[in-house]
């Protein structure tokens, strides 16, 4: 059985270590920690390069 790992696509911290969060992203198994997630939701930029394809649309002027 070939299983991915399960890794924070932040921090690379797996889920021995930390609780992690399952997401999908074009059709694929992603992970995130309760940590990294205001990354995903505040800086997606940030995660750009590991999220291949992802719209990165400009931050809001507050």
């Amino acid at each position: 059985m070939n299983e991915q790992k399960k890794i924070c696509l932040n921090c690379n911290r797996t889920d021995e270590q930390v609780p992690l969060l399952h997401l999908t992203f074009k059709s694929e198994a992603k992970y995130i920690c309760a940590q990294c997630l205001p990354v995903l939701i505040h800086k997606t930029h940030l995660l750009a390069d590991k999220l291949p394809g992802m719209d990165v649309t400009p931050p809001a002027d507050h």
